[in-house]
This record gives C-alpha cells, sequence and structure tokens, in this order.
C-alpha cells in the first residue's frame, strides 16, 4: 500500500471516529441537561391553529392540522423536484446528472414496470404511478427529520386527567406542567406539546382519501379502456338464463369483484396507516427508552427508511397493477 493511500485511510478511519465519539458524548450530555418530553401518542391528527378555516354543512368545522403542514411541503417539494429536471433538460442537456438524474433514473425504472404490465395503456396510467409513489414517499420519509413529532406548542390540556395531579406555570407562549408532591410520593406529571410537523400518513383522513382516489382513477381507466361494458364485470348477466348454473356462477362472481372494489379501499387505507403509524410508535417509544444515547436511534431510523420507501413503492405499484387489469375484458 502506497503512503498516500495508507494516509487517506487513516484520516477515513483515524479521524472520522473521533467524530462519531463526539457526536455520542454530545448527545448524552444535551439529553441530561434537556431532558426530553415523553411521546404523547394521539391517533388523530391535531390542530395547529385553534380557529376553524371554514365550516362546512354536514362535515362541520375544518382544521388546519400538523399532517397538512407536512403535506403541504411535500407538494412544494415535489413542485421544486419537477422544475428542476424541467430546467436541466430545457437546458439542453441530453445526459441529466447529479439530483436529477437520479430522479430520471428512478422515473425510468418505474416507467419500465408500468410499461411491461399495462402495455399500450402505460403512457396514462404511469403519471398516477410516479406521482403517488413519489408524494406517499416523501410524507413517509418526513417522520426521519429531527424536529418531527417533537416542536410545536405546549399544551397541559393535550394530556386528559392531569389537571387534579399537576400544578400549571405560565411562561410567555408555553405552559410547563409542573409536579405537585403528596406526601413521599412525586406524581409525575407529563409535558405534552402539539406537533407542528407530523408524517400525513398517520393521518387516516390522508390515507383513506388516497386510496379513495385510487379506486375511483382504476375505474375511469376501466372506461377508457373498455367503454361503458366495463360495468359488466360487477353485474354480469349475460349468460344468466342460457346457462342457468354458470350463468348463476358469473353473477356471483360479478357480485365479489364489486366488493373487492370496496375491500381495495380498506387495503389501501389501513396498509399504509398501520405501517407508517407503527412506526412512529416505534420511533417515539425507542426515542423515551434511548433517550440519555440519542445516538442508538440511528438503527430504527435506518429501519424506517426502509419501511417508508417499501410502502410507497406497494401503494404505487398497486394501483399501477390494479389500472393495467381494468384495461383487460373480463374474459381475459
Amino acid at each position: 500500500m502506497s503512503e498516500k493511500q495508507e494516509k487517506k485511510g487513516w484520516w477515513r478511519w483515524g479521524v472520522n471516529r473521533w467524530y462519531v465519539l463526539a457526536l455520542i458524548i454530545a448527545s448524552v450530555i444535551f439529553t441530561g441537561i434537556y431532558i426530553p418530553l415523553r411521546p404523547h401518542i394521539a391517533l388523530p391528527a391535531e390542530a395547529v391553529i385553534n380557529r376553524p378555516l371554514f365550516t362546512l354543512p354536514v362535515i362541520g368545522d375544518f382544521y388546519f392540522t400538523n399532517t397538512m403542514t407536512v403535506l403541504l411541503i411535500s407538494d412544494v417539494i415535489l413542485f421544486l423536484i419537477a422544475f428542476g429536471v424541467y430546467r436541466s433538460i430545457k437546458g439542453g442537456n441530453l445526459v441529466l446528472s447529479g439530483f436529477s438524474g437520479a430522479i430520471e433514473a428512478l422515473l425510468e425504472a418505474l416507467y419500465n414496470m408500468t410499461e411491461s404490465t399495462a402495455g399500450k395503456w402505460a403512457k396514462t396510467i404511469f403519471p398516477w404511478f410516479a406521482t403517488i409513489t413519489l408524494l406517499v414517499l416523501l410524507v413517509n420519509w418526513a417522520e426521519l427529520i429531527p424536529g418531527i413529532d417533537a416542536v410545536g406548542w405546549f399544551d397541559p390540556h393535550h394530556v386528559a386527567h392531569f389537571e387534579e395531579i399537576c400544578t400549571e406555570t405560565q411562561m410567555g407562549p408555553f405552559v410547563v406542567i409542573g409536579a405537585k408532591v403528596t406526601g413521599n410520593e412525586a406524581n409525575e406529571c407529563a409535558q405534552a406539546i402539539i406537533p407542528w410537523f407530523r408524517s400525513t400518513s398517520t393521518d387516516l383522513n390522508f390515507t383513506l382519501s388516497l386510496a379513495l382516489a385510487a379506486v375511483i382513477a382504476v375505474q375511469v381507466i376501466g372506461v377508457r379502456a373498455q367503454g361503458m361494458s366495463y360495468f359488466t364485470k360487477f353485474w354480469n348477466t349475460k349468460t344468466f338464463f342460457n346457462k342457468p348454473i354458470f350463468g348463476l356462477i358469473d353473477f356471483i362472481v360479478g357480485i365479489l369483484e364489486l366488493i373487492s372494489e370496496f375491500s381495495k379501499v380498506l387495503s389501501f387505507t389501513f396498509r399504509l396507516f398501520g405501517n407508517i403509524f407503527a412506526g412512529s410508535v416505534l420511533l417515539f417509544v425507542m426515542g423515551s427508552l434511548l433517550s440519555r444515547v440519542a445516538f442508538f436511534q440511528v438503527g430504527f431510523l435506518m429501519l424506517e427508511f426502509f419501511v417508508g420507501l417499501i410502502q410507497a413503492i406497494v401503494f404505487g405499484l398497486l394501483t399501477m397493477t390494479f389500472m393495467a387489469q381494468a384495461t383487460q375484458g373480463h374474459a381475459a
């Protein structure tokens, strides 16, 4: 080994390991000074602004929630990515490089998957596949960003059943909840926050809306490909009287196909919501258990990185597959 290679290796492993050690020591020190709050797990999305944005006649008040904040940021990021790739292509670059090249490689892989499955309908189905995959990927990975679910407003009423054992101390815009000592025992009180940011996939409203949009788009693609005859796969009575036994079987199969369309909504909704919400709870719990050594949480963050990636691809891939199936006739 040459002297230059040996020096480079020493720099890579000899110095960087001290950086890692310094980060571990800093995490222990700062978590000792600033004790992390215990996580408060809330299933529904929480309103960032107390006043409703507007009121609908049947639904009621509509609030701006912390999951909507992440959704808007993800939408802006998607537009910026699209604009950056567009500028690179418009600039005359025949071969994209850097970040634009990575996006091009990803989209090319998604398009090849669509073309191999949907054939001539690939150009129609691909935008749905790519958009859903990229959007879900961004909102899933949002839970990995420092400050998500951890930065927000203090709210003493955010945790139920603490009014009787805790005393409130007003400090500017924040409210700190203190402990009330009874005899020799001290009741531990919780300091809870309403986070400003929360992964949108942990909101059941988002996953349900996205599932409805995907399933409705499948029906639209089916009608475009087959016309009104597409609905015969749900209500098949062509052979009901000609071939009584087989006609009855075809009719029952059509009813099962109709039920399966509704089951797709539930499957889409709870698969994405369950996996990402469970991942958030895992990060909360491990962050609380390993709060003194925050560096050890990196392994769980890597786990959620791959879970978010897989769930985004699965959601988009299933949507693309169902759309490709809808373009085929019932007898195909």
